[in-house]
């Protein structure tokens, strides 16, 4: 038998350990940048074009390379900061594996210039598929220039699983955000296709972090200081109005490297314990300086994850601080032992004279009348049709009957089986029974047969999807106009998120446009949104899209849709009025499929006399 090992071609290999270290755009992005930190650079530039599928430029002013450390720096294996095993317990910078610019030249074209602080000339290289190009000497500023063009462009395969521009960018951002976070003391530009996108001057810590996140986060911050003999902690965590649904503004960063670490995350989450609503998660930048040798940060091919030789008190260390911080500023609730339990009367001031109380009585007030406020989150659509009332009527005479297309369509949208919820459900109201909330949670309305159970929430949300959901494919949506617009600046990384898909927004009754930098101008709200506050309300949808972006089992429409009805729907523990909880059921057996909000979770439950009755035996 003829053997079949075989060592593979150095151009394959390449290949292969380049898919262990460049992913997408942004995983250079982060290796240049985090070179030109190792070089002692005081300016870097970062320049995109396409996401940087088409150009990665990263400029920077530091010590630069000789002639012969250019060319090397690009083989395998070949790093200056590794000589010895023990070196890997000692490691204080960034990159250190001697692998991502061999990698990145195996999968791109690649040109180097760079020159030495006090030197004549520089070096300039070219690279491509591995292969040497060109290797000459030439006139250069001193500091490093690479080029990286044209990702992936001998591995067609790698390039077509890339996503759109607007996911790699917004992965470009976020290391770049991880970089420039980390060094403050170090002054950045970004742009990408020609516009800017950050320019950040040297600053201290919370000013950079205002210019990345957005000034609505200065008066939100709250420092964090604690020392140690085994690790020191520093810098901010946002107070708790600051706290959203995703876990997109968390960062750790250990040695000034940024880490991932669900064991610390539980640490910082227990002090906010009884702070937060559910489902919320706060904002913070932690810096932890601690010695090397306590640490091991081999473990991970990316490096975003390390080991601690002692975690358990690195999690104590860490809950004391954030917890000391939130008490410091009167964030954390306390007990005042001091306090007097009796009534605190201010002290009248001599000569002042006392006025006696009187007790105000409406005199129109009628206790009967039938005339109620309606809540913000129905006023939208509280006004039925008459063609919806005249459905109405016919669904409590003959009961309702869900149509067969429905049971397909929305098996081909979810591809769920939930032939329990879309088979034929007749509702025999019962005449005259009043409709009723149960723990501002439930609707319910006793039928002939039993009793039947809706969750207000997701019931709204099940009206108010197919309604937007609707809007975005006929690309009409009904706006209310501002009486004075507003401009909302967000993040960038949101800003980009919400600009790929401006459209679908607008489409959904916003009225946006790009106002310049990470600003937008809000001309309009959707006309259902009621009094809600414009700027909250557009920062409630991206959070909730955010949220739900890496669900595959919906469409992007779909989750656009989804994200605004959990915004704008009313909420669990809000007091409905008879005609509105009436509305509110009218509107969802309107519905295509009123059985099933998101991800299958029910809407309606019936109860039966027999189960009723099974309950009391």
């Amino acid at each position: 038998m003829p053997d079949i090992i075989q060592l593979l071609p150095e151009s394959v290999a390449n290949q292969i350990a380049a898919g262990e270290v460049v992913q997408r755009p942004a995983s250079i992005v982060k290796e240049l940048l985090e070179n030109a930190i190792d070089a002692g650079a005081t300016s870097v530039k970062l320049i995109l074009k396409d996401a940087g599928k088409t150009l990665i430029q990263v400029t920077d002013n530091g010590k630069g390379m000789s002639d012969t450390d250019a060319r090397m720096a690009f083989e395998r294996h070949a790093t200056s900061k590794i000589k010895k095993i023990e070196d890997l317990f000692h490691v204080m910078t960034k990159g250190f594996r001697g692998e991502a610019l061999a990698s990145i030249a195996a999968v791109a074209q690649v040109e180097l210039k760079t020159k030495q602080q006090g030197a004549t000339l520089g070096t300039h290289i070219d690279i491509e598929g591995s292969k040497l190009k060109l290797h000459e000497a030439t006139q250069t500023a001193e500091g490093t220039s690479f080029w990286v063009k044209n990702l992936f462009f001998n591995v067609p395969a790698r390039r077509y699983f890339l996503k759109n521009d607007a996911v790699e960018l917004r992965h470009c951002i976020d290391e770049f955000q991880r970089v420039a976070f980390t060094h403050s003391d170090v002054e950045f530009s970004f742009s990408h296709n020609g516009a800017e996108v950050f320019t950040l001057p040297r600053a201290p810590l919370r000013q950079r972090i205002v210019h990345l996140l957005g000034s609505r986060y200065n008066e939100r911050l709250v420092p964090v200081e604690e020392s140690t003999d085994i690790v020191h902690v520093s810098g901010y965590i946002g107070k708790p109005d600051t706290a959203k649904r995703t876990r997109g503004e968390q960062f750790f960063f250990v040695n000034q490297r940024f880490i991932k670490n669900s064991y610390l995350n539980h640490a910082v989450m227990s002090a906010f314990e009884e702070l937060l609503p559910s489902g919320h998660f706060p904002l913070y930048m932690l810096y932890m300086e601690i010695a090397p040798e306590q640490i091991d940060i081999n473990i991970h091919p990316t490096k975003t994850e390390i080991k601690f030789r002692d975690e358990r008190a690195v999690y104590a260390i860490l809950l004391a601080a954030v917890r000391r911080a939130l008490g410091r500023h009167n964030i954390s609730p306390t007990l005042d032992f001091e306090q007097e339990t009796a009534i605190n009367i201010s002290p009248i001031r001599a000569g002042q004279e006392v006025q006696i109380p009187t007790l105000r009585v409406n005199a129109d007030y009628n206790p009967f009348e039938t005339t109620e406020k309606k809540s913000d989150a129905l006023s939208g659509w509280f006004n039925a049709q008459e063609k919806g009332q005249s459905r109405w009527q016919e669904m409590m005479q003959i009961g309702l009957e869900v149509k067969p297309e429905t049971k397909e369509k929305f098996l081909d949208q979810n591809n769920v089986a939930i032939e329990e919820r879309t088979e034929q459900i007749a509702i025999d109201w019962e005449e005259d029974s009043p409709t009723f909330q149960v723990h501002r949670k439930y609707i319910a309305r006793a039928t002939r047969s039993g009793m039947l159970m809706i969750d207000q929430q997701r019931a709204h949300q099940r009206v108010l999807f197919e309604k937007y959901f609707a809007q975005m494919e006929s690309g009409t949506g009904y706006s209310q106009q501002l009486l004075f617009p507003e401009t909302i600046t967000l993040s960038q990384t949101d800003f980009v998120l919400l600009q790929s898909m401006i459209d679908d927004v607008n489409a959904l009754g916003f009225e946006l446009e790009e106002f310049g930098g990470s600003t937008f101008k809000l001309n309009g709200t959707p006309a259902d949104a009621g009094s809600t506050d414009a700027q909250k309300l557009l920062e409630g949808f991206v959070e909730q899209l955010k949220n739900e972006r890496n669900s595959l089992q919906y469409t992007a429409r779909e989750k656009m849709a989804w994200a605004m009805a959990r915004t704008a729907s009313i909420r669990h523990g809000q007091m409905l009025t008879q005609p509105e909880m009436t509305e509110l059921v009218q509107q969802l057996f309107q519905c295509n499929v009123p059985y099933a909000a998101e991800y299958n979770k029910p809407t309606v439950i019936t109860l039966s006399l027999n189960q009723l009755e099974q309950q009391f035996r």
